[in-house]
């Protein structure tokens, strides 16, 4: 079975039996009715990534980016951008290292230190976060060199055009493992595998013909955008601990619920509204959750390397 199926077959048997956070399926047809259509859902925020110059630039960008692209459980310690989230500093900061220096290569991507990336995003290199940074870039420095000559534009090329078969060859390498146990099963969720995929092919620097396969992409936010619109319930014991600003353990049955129910729910969409992918409804949910609305209730947060 594609890993993309595995990761909506693993969803859908754990929000089958989830106690702590339930899909309200009886809301689901009138919330698939209210999206957007697909002509206007969001794209890539121009302003805060690379998205032009060479194809190989590009690629080498959000391979980066989405290296690192987790870390939402310390975003409230980080030094942010004015009126800017966590991920949009992160992205900022790479943005502006690339327009100055271009990307680094694979091999110093390998190599790079951690005083070096938090210089870069402008943070403490004492963070512990920065540390993670590091250890992900230097995989997938490694991975770029050894698996494809140090072209960022390889991975791309080796998938065929397929956009399942770029998050599988990803889901091998450390710095895009995304698994969670639950029930004595392993639950597959790959969030960030799959969000390079869409972001490649956002930005042209890839042509999928199977995108519509994706699932959604399965962090806090978007679990807590659906919480907000009654669609995901979540049991009052785990809205006290997350409105008191407590952390949701990684690995958890609570932090698997959410996530699972998140990707789950998208899927419900997508059966209801055929103009809709779950990975289209998951950039609305995204965008929604930076409105004014969401952003005043505390959102779950846990500290993870996979969001």
């Amino acid at each position: 079975m594609p890993l993309v199926d595995d990761i909506r077959d693993g969803a859908a048997w754990v929000a089958a039996q989830a106690t702590h956070v339930v899909v309200d399926r009886d809301a689901i047809d009138a919330y698939a009715a209210a999206f957007a259509s697909r002509g206007e859902l969001p794209g890539i925020d121009a302003d805060a990534h690379v998205v032009d110059g060479p194809a190989e630039l590009r690629a080498a960008f959000f391979l980066t980016l989405d290296a690192i692209n987790f870390g939402s459980g310390w975003f409230p310690t980080i030094r942010k951008r004015a009126g800017r989230s966590g991920y949009f500093t992160v992205a900022l900061g790479l943005r502006d290292r690339f327009r100055a220096h271009g990307a680094w290569s694979a091999a110093e991507l390998s190599e790079l230190s951690t005083a070096e990336i938090a210089g870069v995003l402008g943070q403490d290199p004492q963070h512990e976060l920065m540390a993670l940074f590091a250890r992900s870039l230097n995989d997938l420095g490694a991975r770029i060199t050894s698996d494809h000559d140090g072209r960022f534009l390889g991975p791309v090329e080796a998938s065929g055009a397929s956009a399942v078969a770029l998050v599988e060859e990803l889901a091998t390498w450390n710095c895009f493992r995304d698994v969670s146990p639950y029930g004595g099963r392993t639950i597959p969720l790959f969030k960030r595998a799959q969000v390079a995929a869409s972001d490649l092919a956002l930005v042209g620097a890839a042509a999928f013909g199977d995108l519509e396969r994706l699932t959604l992409f399965a962090d806090n936010l978007i679990p807590h955008v659906l919480r907000l619109d009654g669609i995901l319930r979540f049991e009052p014991a785990l809205v006290a601990r997350i409105e008191a600003g407590e952390l949701i353990e990684h690995d958890s049955p609570e932090e698997v619920e959410m996530r699972a129910g998140a990707i789950h729910v998208a899927e419900l969409i997508a059966a209801a509204r055929a103009d809709l992918t779950p990975a289209l409804v998951d950039q609305t949910l995204w965008t929604r959750g930076g409105g004014a609305r969401y952003k005043a209730v505390p959102r779950p947060r846990a500290r993870s390397t996979a969001y």
